[in-house]
């Protein structure tokens, strides 16, 4: 069994990272998903994918198929590998299934409540029914003890440390697994953390133990324990899982360096990934924004709304000037779905994006007001949708797309799993007859409809919350069920113009393989603009560089060119929230207190539409982020010529844009589609692992990276 000294022992021996030209460098990347697990094989620009069905008991197993079956349809021996990239659900599915570790938490006496209060705020002013999300330790589990910092960093009560050895008998008889330490103001100096963890580990060596002025050293006492908790509640699973995974693959082979996918979208080694799990959360969206992210610089689209729709899950991010949008925090496991406060928090570099229970496996059903809903509930890869014959009753999106002729039952998923369209029929008709009748193809419009319409009122909400004019973006769709639900989309927000790149089915596992190297450092220090110890912060800033070189240096390839980019967190004084300032280069003096001023009233007036004229400015956090600059494949992804490709066959699908009737469309084969290649819809363009629907109110055409755009060609509906 992996144990924390496991761990430890890792981090004292990081693997040398591989210095290989890109375009002779073989990596593979693996994005376990809720449905399916996908697998890319690139060399140079030329890449391979599978898909194979993720297996929730197990990941690894899944991982292991794929990857064996990649590497068997390239001839690709595992010794020949020169990198390794995964995202994981591990930490995910962990958190919101609450199947971690039996952890507890050691606090400041009197401070134990703190997960249960929380911010005090009702994030349902008048709900008097109003369910807050419950805390990862229970309270008989949180256990106080006597020290004391002040918010400068002072010792105010010494640490107790003979009531630390008092708590050992407790974690023992509580067969306490993993353990957060969280003490007051530990951000500013983390001296009572660290030695309460060297007493725990004399006596309990084989206790995993988060300190959170590691983990989230700001602050904002409910966030930073929180964090804290989800850390220590996931670390155990999710380090044993990924060792046993990279034995696995050694053992059969693989020599190169295996690295993680986290959720700012940036790549970091294994062994910080065992350190700090929480970090992992959202990897595999991760990727897809990076896909977008590289799709919009290729075609020149400064803006541009991420897509990616799967087996289980939705999700759309903004991307502006070629960058996602990124934030310090977000919410898991949130008690009402699009509710900000409804979750709990943690506060970690992410991407900003926000997931729909809508993905291919997401059951439709009739609630007690007779209304159709679809979601959150998912068939997910076991039993599956009622289509897959696994033993899945309920329809489902995946079974709505199955009774329109969508989909084609014999290559789906690569032909891994045969579909079976009359148990879709039998699903849609006998969930929903109630309301629809005894004919399916109605049911079946009604499911993608109000997908379609759900996905769509969440992107108008965070449009609105992020102050974006949603029809002024172009839209990058993929995962395996974004093409077909794109165009339907796009048109109920009014936005003009699609991508679906090449092998979009997998595209947030390539997105990985054009993820930088990267790692944030942050640390809390409060600093009024008017009076800033600018010696303080430069020393400051200088240790926060020195840890994220460090730890970027240990993943990177030899030579990599580095950007850093340094942030404060900024406000007026007395406010409750910040915003995020770009430093001025080099080291900060007497004048750079204006140049942070003026930046941040600019920034100020992009978001309110107005400064606040005499009131000083404070700073309360301060990041430091190094990053490796990826390459990317220049160009505007245009052609020079216009060519009319041919049918492959004629299918019969269910034309929903005025009467419910069955059509013959035309279907081509997106292998055959050479640049420049112009098709009118309606059509379908098929392929091994998704299809991209082209309704009649669109044009497609394909670019010569092989990214197939779809453009409106009529009266927005």
């Amino acid at each position: 069994m992996t144990s924390p000294e496991d761990v430890e022992a890792m981090n004292t021996q990081p693997t040398p990272a591989p210095s290989i030209p890109q375009d002779h460098r073989v990596s593979l990347a693996v994005d376990i998903g809720g449905s399916f697990t996908d697998v890319v094989l690139m060399t140079g620009a030329h890449y391979h994918s599978v898909k194979v069905p993720t297996t929730p008991h197990a990941p690894e197993e899944g991982v292991m198929q794929g990857v064996r079956e990649i590497l068997a349809v390239t001839a690709t021996p595992f010794d020949k590998l020169d990198l390794f990239i995964l995202g994981t659900t591990l930490a995910t599915n962990a958190l919101i299934e609450r199947k971690g570790a039996r952890t507890a938490l050691l606090t400041t006496a009197g401070f134990r409540d703190s997960l249960e209060i929380g911010t005090e705020s009702r994030f349902a002013q008048y709900d008097i029914f109003l369910e807050k999300p419950t805390p990862l330790v229970e309270r008989r589990l949180r256990l106080g003890i006597p020290e004391r910092v002040n918010a400068q960093g002072q010792v105010l009560v010494p640490l107790d440390e003979q009531a630390v050895v008092d708590l050992v008998p407790v974690l023992r008889a509580e067969q306490i697994e993993s353990l957060a330490i969280c003490f007051l103001h530990s951000y500013v100096n983390p001296a009572h953390e660290r030695r309460a963890a060297e007493i725990l580990k004399e006596y309990l060596p084989d206790l995993w133990i988060t300190l959170s002025s590691e983990v989230c050293p700001e602050i904002r006492e409910y966030e930073r324990a929180s964090t804290t908790c989800a850390n220590a509640y996931v670390q155990p699973s999710v380090a044993r899982a990924l060792l046993s995974l990279r034995a696995g693959v050694q053992a059969a082979g693989m020599r190169c360096p295996f690295y993680l996918m986290t959720s700012s979208g940036a790549i970091a080694t294994l062994e910080q990934g065992a350190r700090h799990p929480v970090r992992l959360i959202e990897s595999g969206p991760a990727g897809g924004a990076i896909l977008a992210q590289q799709i919009a610089e290729q075609c020149g689209f400064r803006r541009a709304l991420s897509f990616d729709m799967g087996g289980t899950t939705a999700k759309i991010c903004f991307v502006d000037d070629y960058r996602p949008q990124l934030s310090r925090s977000f919410e898991f496991d949130r008690k009402y779905r699009f509710m900000k406060g409804s979750g709990l928090p943690i506060r970690i570099p992410v991407i900003e994006m926000v997931e729909i229970g809508a993905g291919g496996g997401s059951i439709a059903r009739i609630d007690h007001l007779d209304r159709i809903q679809v979601g959150p509930e998912s068939a997910v890869s076991d039993p599956g949708p009622a289509c897959f014959g696994r033993g899945g009753k309920h329809p489902t999106v995946t079974d709505a797309n199955c009774v329109l002729g969508l989909l084609d039952p014999r290559r789906f998923a690569s032909g891994k799993v045969h579909l079976e369209p009359q148990l879709a029929h039998d699903a849609v008709v006998r969930d929903l007859g109630r309301l629809m009748g005894d004919e399916a193809t109605p049911g079946a419009h009604a499911i993608t409809e109000i997908v379609a319409e759900n996905m769509a009122n969440a992107a108008r909400v965070h449009a609105v919350e992020l102050g974006k004019a949603v029809q002024d973006y172009s839209m990058i769709a993929f995962g395996g069920a974004a093409p077909l639900h794109a165009a339907r989309l796009a048109s109920k927000l009014g936005i003009r113009h699609v991508v679906i790149p090449h092998a979009a089915s997998v595209g947030s596992a390539i997105g990985f393989l054009w993820a930088p190297v990267a790692y944030q450092a942050v640390r809390s220090q409060h600093q009024r603009l008017q009076a800033m110890d600018t010696d303080a912060i430069n020393t400051l800033l200088h240790g926060m560089h020195e840890e994220a070189l460090a730890a970027v240096q240990e993943a990177a390839p030899t030579g990599s060119r580095l950007t850093v980019e340094r942030v404060a967190y900024a406000r007026y004084i007395g406010q409750g929230h910040e915003i995020p300032i770009e430093l001025p280069e080099g080291l900060l003096d007497s004048d750079s207190g204006e140049a942070i001023r003026e930046r941040f009233e600019a920034h100020y007036r992009e978001l309110y539409g107005m400064a606040v004229p005499n009131v000083g400015l404070e700073v309360m956090t301060w990041t430091v982020t190094v990053s490796t600059v990826p390459d990317t494949r220049a160009g505007t992804g245009g052609v020079s010529a216009a060519s009319k490709a041919s049918a492959s066959r004629l299918r019969t699908m269910i034309d929903t844009s005025g009467e419910i009737r069955p059509i013959e469309v035309p279907e081509y084969e997106r292998e055959d589609l050479s640049p420049g290649t112009r098709l009118t819809g309606p059509a379908l363009v098929a392929e091994d692992q998704t299809t991209t629907v082209i309704p009649h109110t669109f044009s497609a055409w394909t670019d010569s990276f092989g990214c197939l755009h779809l453009e409106h060609h009529a009266n927005l509906s």
